[in-house]
């Protein structure tokens, strides 16, 4: 029996790309945004859908919620399958398969498939989960928080991309000839397209781990430690911490989405921003990933130098608390220049949070990073479906009943009623899960590591067995 090393980046080299690991970075990075990109690449044309539809109000919330809700399912099992065979195979299954309903979007004519499509959309969300796992895999414990976030947060960049690129495909459509109405579904069809194009890439031009690929390795009688024994995912459920974690990513990327998906029309009926303005303000939140989900990661990394895995976890509550308190007082500002200061650090320590909780899930069972992080990443989804179900239930019953008291009054009456009512169930709302976060904050502290995960802490050093016949 002889053992092998594995040679997992100790740094982030980014103009690299002689490195196996910088050249996944890029690649699984690309491969993220793009998935996102297609995933919200609907939300700026939905004014364009709802009249081509003819979409009730609420199917459109529908919509929403079924969006996120598809991902939950789909990150819990491609967590579990990425131990199995491996990220390369994962990733180019997901984009080509996940690139059907996306095409299928621009086909629609009904309400119904309109829906059905997003539900399946929301799969390519899973995504996240492959990035993470194969940034885990090529880079060092030194630096793999880093490398985490950094990966995360640039392909989150395709939520917000899509506010300039779909508008852009669709002006390119529309030269050609298409009506403008129907641009949209031209676009879908596109963005598609590209998704399916980024599964053959990923599968040619990258490899499951520094040593080579899945197959390859157990062929030549070489496994890594991921092996589908060594950690059964029973064992892995019944991990305290992981459902901490569920909690905790709930509690940042979960609304983060949830946010990023109703504070268009917040910041209108709020503080009576137009459109286009509230939209720019939305898509500079999102671009905030470029560099905060990467300080989430840096300085995940940084504690864990100066106090070890204990370190990470308490940066991790701490930017955790500021996101929830930071959320909290926006809600109950009605000036709009403080509201914009406290949204831009809540954008901040949200996305930094998100970094940070992948900084801490490498170091809970590194035999099974794959399937945990397959599991905290859904409980992202879940938190944003909780966290639209309750803004959709109180934002219903307040219009419902702003309608109901001024119905006698005229239609602009009835318009301005139901538009306060919306924005002071919202801001309730977002008081709220901000006091929901605070406290996933405080149970993020109950994780603990034994003295002897401590020391094996370094998963960059990955040992190989092979067998000499």
């Amino acid at each position: 029996m002889k053992e092998l090393t594995s040679t997992k980046a100790t740094k982030l080299d980014l103009l690299n790309f002689k490195s196996l690991p910088t050249r996944t970075f890029w690649i699984t990075s690309i491969a993220f945004f793009t998935c996102f990109f297609a995933w919200f690449g609907i939300v700026p044309f939905m004014p364009d859908v709802v009249k081509d539809l003819g979409l009730t109000p609420t199917q459109k919330w529908n919509s929403i919620i079924l969006a996120v809700s598809g991902t939950v399912f789909a990150r819990l099992l491609i967590g579990k399958l990425c131990d199995k065979y491996g990220p390369r195979l994962c990733y180019t299954y997901l984009l080509i398969l996940g690139a059907i309903p996306v095409i299928l979007l621009g086909f629609v004519q009904t309400p119904l498939q309109f829906l059905v499509c997003r539900l399946f959309i929301g799969f390519i969300g899973a995504s996240f989960v492959i990035t993470q796992f194969h940034t885990s895999i090529m880079f060092a414990p030194n630096i793999v928080g880093t490398a985490n976030a950094t990966s995360a947060g640039w392909g989150n960049l395709g939520g917000g991309a899509n506010r300039l690129g779909m508008p852009l495909i669709a002006a390119a459509v529309v030269s050609f000839g298409i009506l403008e109405e129907i641009a949209w579904r031209y676009s879908m069809v596109i963005a598609g397209v590209i998704c399916f194009s980024m599964g053959i890439i990923y599968f040619y031009f990258t490899q499951d781990t520094p040593e080579g690929n899945y197959k390859d390795l157990k062929k030549e009688g070489k496994m890594p430690n991921l092996k589908k024994d060594e950690v059964p995912f029973l064992d892995t459920l019944k991990d305290y911490r992981v459902w901490i974690l569920f909690l905790v990513y709930a509690a940042c990327f979960g609304i983060e989405l949830t946010v990023y998906g109703t504070m268009d029309d917040y910041l209108q009926n709020r503080f009576g921003l137009n459109r286009s303005t509230a939209g720019n303000l939305v898509l500079s939140f999102a671009l905030m990933n470029i560099f905060a989900r990467t300080l989430g990661g840096f300085f995940g990394d940084l504690f864990g130098k100066l106090k070890g895995l204990r370190g990470r976890v308490i940066f991790l509550a701490l930017i955790m608390a500021i996101e929830g308190l930071m959320l909290s007082i926006f809600s109950l500002t009605s000036s709009l220049v403080i509201g914009m200061i406290f949204l831009i650090a809540f954008s901040l320590t949200v996305q930094m949070a998100e970094g940070a909780t992948f900084s801490v899930v490498p170091f809970i069972n590194k035999k099974a990073i794959g399937s945990i992080s397959g599991i905290v990443g859904a409980g992202g989804n879940v938190g944003a479906f909780l966290a639209a179900m309750l803004l959709k239930s109180k934002s219903a019953v307040a219009e419902s009943a702003a309608i109901a008291a001024n119905s006698e009054l005229g239609q602009q009456a009835i318009k301005a009623a139901q538009t306060t009512a919306s924005a002071t169930a919202v801001s309730s709302g977002y008081f709220i899960i901000g006091g929901c976060i605070i406290t996933a904050a405080a149970l993020s502290l109950t994780i603990k590591f034994a003295t002897s995960e401590e020391k094996r802490g370094d998963i960059g050093q990955m040992t190989l067995s092979t067998v000499e016949k």
